[in-house]
């Protein structure tokens, strides 16, 4: 499969239009054909250096037609040389991939792996998925899937707000591997500018000061950088992370 045949398509029916203004963080207006309609966004993040008034945006019908609001925002316009590229900031997004991009073989680091599960309960909380061997000839590869989409001189950085979540997902993996399993972190950069990742010291210092010690423990980390049209999101390149590959 090419590196740039979506693995996820979006539904169809998806509308474009243009921001307006956030609402609380889950509501969204946004200008269809000079018409006001309200989206649903489920990205808790700042989405810093996207949500400016007039950048496009697209949106997807609701899986559920008694929802309120009828729309779930996608992705948002981003200006770039004269042209404008998708950023994906819907955070289901990184799950969807995972299960998608494994099934596919995309993961080179997973190999041998053959059971898949989501949403997969470990200890007192969920980790987003859990790759395991029928006859468990290798430790259970525990993934936590991340939604980036900030990017500072072409450097993409998570998170884009402070996230006390995120420190508790880190400790979590860092216990597994302490345990004896492996742990790794997905990480989704839905955006082109993107070519290398770091954690966003500026934004939350607890967090890259974790996510260092994480590294050094044996938790694993692979960043992906993902291409968003109109049609979808494929998956591309794994970047280094300050630097370095794994």
């Amino acid at each position: 499969m090419s590196t740039h045949e979506p693995l996820i398509a979006y539904p169809e029916g998806c509308i474009s239009g243009y921001f307006v203004r956030r609402v609380k963080r889950f509501s969204v207006e946004i200008l269809v054909n000079d018409e006001s309609v309200w989206i649903h966004s489920n990205n808790t993040g700042s989405m810093m250096g996207l949500l400016r008034e007039g950048s496009p945006i697209l949106a997807s019908p609701a899986a559920n037609p008694n929802r309120k609001l009828k729309w779930t925002q996608e992705a948002v316009g981003l200006p770039m040389k004269n042209t404008v590229k998708w950023v994906g900031v819907n955070t289901q997004t990184p799950n969807k991939m995972l299960k998608a991009a494994f099934e596919a073989g995309r993961l080179h680091w997973a190999e041998g792996y053959d059971v898949f599960k989501s949403e997969a309960k470990v200890g007192d909380s969920r980790a987003d998925g859990v790759l395991r061997t029928k006859d468990e000839s290798r430790p259970p590869l525990w993934i936590e899937c991340k939604n980036v989409t900030m990017v500072e001189d072409e450097v993409a950085c998570f998170p884009d707000a402070v996230t006390e979540r995120g420190r508790k997902h880190l400790n979590n993996m860092i216990s597994l591997v302490k345990q004896g399993h492996r742990a790794a972190f997905f990480y989704l950069i839905q955006r082109p500018d993107g070519h290398c990742f770091a954690p966003a010291d500026v934004i939350d210092p607890a967090y890259a000061d974790l996510f260092y010690e994480a590294l050094e423990l044996g938790v694993e980390v692979y960043p992906y950088r993902a291409t968003v049209t109109e049609a979808g999101i494929a998956l591309g390149e794994l970047l280094p992370v300050n630097g370095k590959a794994f």
